[in-house]
């Protein structure tokens, strides 16, 4: 699975903000169980974008199991009783041993965990210089066991059932908030959907689960330790966050991903991917009552959850002060500044939203202020607010010009938040903003899996009728709510600013980069750094068609990102190409008007 693609599609949608001024018609079910359908019948095309979405992310751990709700998403690939195994009593008996071994292994780690807080050894206990006698011994046995599961399992055989019906791009993302899987089938093969999807549910089994732990720690490199400013974001974050669970990662902390059992994996499956913490939605090619007797044929033999999810009960403290982080990073000088504010649907999250919209964009007062005037920044400054499901923030930021003092940035881009508090924002620049939001989200509901992506997101943050409630929502904010919500939001006491200046001898950011959202392109930076440690030639040309596909589908805000992606992936196979090849020199790059 090429999942560092597909992921960018889920940062896209978990970032929408606004919705389309027509409506949807959406036609929703409830199982007995209480899973829900949302259908939206599309005949366009012969095909369909199908997905289901569990109610339950990083939010929803707790510190000792932080990254279980991303590790389980990996487990779901890992097949049923029936597919992905040659042998399944075989493979439960490999298990158990697996889990025995394991066992025993974390009797000496709670060792390894004494000695560590006596001074005795140093460093991460995981590390293979604290590695005991008896560890080394388990690990090898632990290690033959992998080996002996390999030999019955049948790998990926999840993904090559739906491609060799016609299906393509079967994934799956994991936010703070929920985790999505989704696929888009041809019509004729939307039973299929039902019964493969169904089984996962009914019958999982959590192969290679120990072994898929090192899978993650990569998968952390990569995302986190290997992109320019990915620990430091990670620890803004955990500085940002007081109380509230948002303040550990999705991926996790590296220590607690070592620590968690199947067993564990097993209790979270059982209440958070129970029928009644799901939501299923199917867009394009079917008929819905056709669709709704095969959810009860097949999803509806999956048993309600004996115990419902807990529900998120800690809250953000108020912040008292403000804070600050300091950092160096081989990566352009930035400063960035985030407020506490208000979660998903709230009632003052559509003032925000506006605001957000005035003040960034190549139109918006940063960039004519701190770019064009001031020349304190480069590239295009950001405003943004991001409603996760119990809370939220207000962010803004921007590059620093080269020999500009960040400082003075920091001010620059504070006076412009505080002439909106000041000042009425006139009604032709607001009516501006509303009308840009409107059209760019328009063009979000013209793509089958977009639209999919919105319906599971707003359904697992709050409700899909969102998505078409809010177009009166948006266009009734006034310029007194617009100012109300920055004096009671962005207060200069209560902001928390991040500085990163670049390390010395580090090399200027691509400046394709900079004019791209810092969520957009901290989940760029990552694909990016995967794209040039590969040497999968075949993956990337797979991985290329992928993304042309999606640039030529994705909302006009989008295609930037993934163009750029895209012409990493070319530069990537020219250099594969010309190293396999050296005779012939580098293959041209494909698709050339893309690069445009």
């Amino acid at each position: 699975m090429r999942k560092w693609i597909w992921i960018l599609l889920i940062v896209f949608a978990a970032s929408i903000g606004l919705t389309a001024g027509q409506q949807v018609e959406v036609q929703e079910a409830t199982l007995s169980n209480g899973m829900k359908f949302l259908m939206v019948p599309r005949h366009e095309a012969p095909t369909v974008s199908a997905g289901w979405v569990a109610r339950v992310g990083s939010v929803n751990e707790r510190p000792g199991i932080t990254g279980i709700a991303h590790l389980f998403e990996h487990m779901m690939f890992k097949g049923t009783r029936t597919i992905g195994i040659n042998d399944y009593e075989e493979g439960a008996e490999i298990q158990a041993s697996q889990d025995a071994v394991r066992a025993e292994m974390e009797k000496e780690y709670s060792k390894l965990r004494e000695m560590l807080r006596k001074g005795e050894i140093a460093g991460n206990i995981y590390s293979p210089e604290n590695m005991t006698p008896r560890l080394r011994e388990l690990r090898a046995e632990l290690e033959a066991l992998f080996a002996k599961e390999r030999e019955v399992i049948v790998k990926d055989e999840l993904d090559h059932i739906y491609t060799r019906e016609g299906a393509s791009g079967m994934n799956a993302g994991t936010t703070p908030d929920q985790t999505v899987y989704f696929i888009t089938v041809p019509s004729n093969k939307l039973e299929l959907w039902f019964w493969l999807e169904s089984d996962r549910l009914l019958n999982p089994v959590f192969r290679e689960f120990y072994s898929e732990r090192d899978v993650v720690r990569e998968e952390r490199r990569l995302r986190v330790e290997s992109t320019p400013t990915g620990r430091l974001d990670e620890q803004f974050d955990a500085l940002f966050w007081n109380a509230s669970p948002y303040g550990w990662p999705v991926i996790g902390w590296p220590s607690d991903v070592e620590s968690i059992t199947r067993r564990q994996a097993e209790e979270f499956f059982g209440v958070y991917y129970a029928p009644n913490n799901i939501t299923a939605a199917l867009v394009g090619d079917f008929d819905p009552e056709e669709a709704v007797r095969l959810a009860e044929r097949y999803f509806g033999r999956i048993p309600r959850g004996e115990i419902d999810p807990p529900e998120v009960v800690t809250q953000e403290i108020e912040q008292l002060a403000e804070k600050r982080l300091l950092g160096e990073a081989d990566t352009n000088p930035r400063v960035t500044i985030r407020f506490q504010a208000v979660p998903f649907n709230h009632e003052d999250m559509f003032a925000l939203d506006l605001l957000a919209d005035i003040l960034s964009g190549r139109t918006g007062r940063l960039y004519r202020s701190l770019v064009e005037e001031k020349q304190l920044a480069v590239g295009q400054p950001s405003a943004g607010m991001q409603s996760l499901r119990y809370e939220g923030f207000f962010q803004v930021g921007a590059e620093v010009k080269e020999g500009a003092d960040p400082l003075q940035l920091e001010a620059g881009l504070m006076r412009e938040i505080e002439k909106l508090q000041e000042d009425l924002v006139p009604e032709r620049e607001l009516q501006k903003v509303k009308n840009q939001a409107m059209a760019n989200s328009f063009r979000r509901l013209q793509s089958n899996f977009f639209l999919l992506l919105q319906l599971l997101i707003y359904d697992s943050s709050d409700d899909w009728t969102y998505l078409n409630e809010s177009p009166e929502k948006v266009q009734a904010v006034t310029a007194e709510e617009v100012r109300e919500a920055a004096r009671r939001y962005l207060k200069p006491e209560k902001k928390n600013v991040a500085v990163y200046l670049r390390r010395e001898g580090a090399a200027p950011m691509d400046p394709a980069l900079s004019g791209l959202p810092p969520e957009v392109r901290a989940s760029v930076q990552q694909q990016i750094t995967q794209i040039e440690e590969s040497t999968d030639l075949e993956s990337l040309q797979q991985a290329l068609v992928q993304t042309q596909q999606m640039a030529g589908q994705a909302p006009e805000e989008f295609r930037p990102a993934l163009e750029y992606v895209q012409r990493k992936i070319q530069e990537r196979i020219a250099a594969l190409e010309a190293e396999q090849s050296p005779e012939t020199g580098p293959a041209p790059p494909q698709n050339q008007e893309q690069d445009r």
